[in-house]
């Protein structure tokens, strides 16, 4: 913890625009926007499944134009990537605020999930990523302290607000201060910062033209050309996959396993804590082991839970579960967040960081439907969480014979 307090004096405003990017994120995240749903299908007459159509819907075309948007980190400035970003914060948040029907939710549900889920926590991982090098692990839990936090905080704030000046007007006031509290106070931070005006540029070299110098860097094209990135993704999917199936369809654990929802919702709390707590050691361990050699244990302590949640009964089960995907979701930015520079270089890492973040979303557009699918036909806790637990064994395996077994950086990694 000294390590960390040393850190903070040190990089203070850089560490803070990070941070400030991360949890601002959260407000486009679904577990802020899930305490706004029942006051909006009531308010706009509709149905369960339109609303859920639209959501989802929303979510996959954010997810399509992130891998677009993303880039755009690595050629501007990022004080101008910020400022652009947070606007479109409050532009999603003004449309919402001013929803009458399912066309203009839709509008705003795909603003929301692209610059507040998306695009927010993308600049402020990047910026931790590409700026920091022998102390990135801690840099990126720093930042990523912004998403237990809003976990714990943000829920409360909703509700309030709701109650005390319903949900348009909540949104209308969230967008307000976007504009008049968060751009400001990352300019701030990043004047404050003392990091270049521009993205870092390799040096041209002797028969370079400006365009092979742009052109150069390794990015998504050797990111998929390389093997190890093949033999790692099931298992880089396995932690949004998993968490938003068991989150989303909580009710089916309290039901099947006989927990209350007041112990369920006492466990998640337990969750926040070690979520936090996990991603601040996991930070220390990857600046000392670094990335690529960690990343075939981080899916442990998941593959635990999903046995725990298959076979294990009592009270004491939801516990466990939840405080060992608390620890798999914290251990799991720094890690993979290390991971991508360490082998592919900073020159396109905006570009690998958005195709990533895109096929994390699409991860987590498509568990809710599988896991309802298989709810729906009379499946239980022990062959539900049976066969996840199969799933995360293999992408252990997968991912400990990738990166792991060779963390060689791929030729022309800047």
């Amino acid at each position: 913890m000294t390590g960390y307090l040393v850190f903070l004096r040190q990089h203070w405003a850089l560490l803070g625009f990070g941070f400030t990017a991360v949890f601002w994120g959260n407000f486009g995240q679904s577990f802020f926007v899930a305490w706004f749903g029942a006051d909006i299908q009531r308010t706009l007459g509709l149905s369960a499944g339109e609303y859920g159509t639209a959501y989802s819907l929303a979510t996959l075309v954010s997810a399509a134009t992130v891998v677009w948007a993303g880039g755009l980190i690595d050629r501007l400035p990022l004080r101008s990537y910020a400022v652009a970003v947070a606007l479109g914060l409050a532009v999603a948040l003004t449309v919402l605020s001013q929803a009458n029907g399912l066309v203009t939710l839709l509008i705003g549900f795909f603003l929301l999930r692209l610059f507040g889920q998306s695009l927010l926590p993308h600049g402020g991982m990047t910026s931790m990523s590409r700026y920091f090098v022998a102390e990135r692990g801690k840099a990126i839990s720093v930042a990523m302290s912004g998403v237990p936090l809003g976990e714990i905080v943000l829920p409360l704030m909703a509700v309030a607000m709701i109650a005390a000046i319903g949900w348009q007007a909540s949104f209308g006031l969230i967008a307000i201060a976007a504009v008049v509290v968060l751009i400001p106070f990352m300019l701030w931070l990043l004047k404050r910062s003392n990091i270049p005006a521009t993205p870092p540029m390799p040096a041209r070299q002797p028969g370079q033209t400006a365009t092979d110098v742009d052109n150069g860097g390794a990015g998504r094209r050797e990111m998929l050309r390389d093997y190890r990135f093949w033999l790692a993704l099931p298992g880089l999917m396995a932690n949004p996959f998993l968490i938003t199936g068991v989150f989303i369809h909580q009710n089916f654990l309290v039901t099947d396993k006989g927990w209350s929802l007041s112990w369920l919702a006492t466990c998640f709390i337990v969750y926040g804590a070690v979520h936090w707590v996990s991603s601040l050691v996991s930070g220390v361990l990857v600046d000392r082991f670094k990335g690529p050699r960690l990343v075939g244990i981080f899916l442990l302590p998941m593959l635990l839970s999903m046995l725990i949640a298959a076979l294990m009964p009592g009270d004491l089960a939801a516990l466990l579960m939840l405080a060992l995907l608390g620890m798999s979701a914290g251990s799991s930015p720094p890690i993979t967040g290390s991971l991508w520079p360490e082998i592919y270089g900073t020159r396109k890492l905006g570009a690998i960081r958005s195709m990533m973040m895109a096929i994390m979303v699409l991860a987590t557009a498509i568990s809710p439907v599988l896991f309802g699918y298989f709810i729906d036909h009379g499946v239980d806790a022990y062959g539900l969480f049976g066969v996840c637990a199969v799933y995360v064994f293999f992408a252990s395996l997968l991912m400990m014979a990738s990166y792991p077994k060779n963390p060689t950086p791929v030729p022309g990694a800047e």
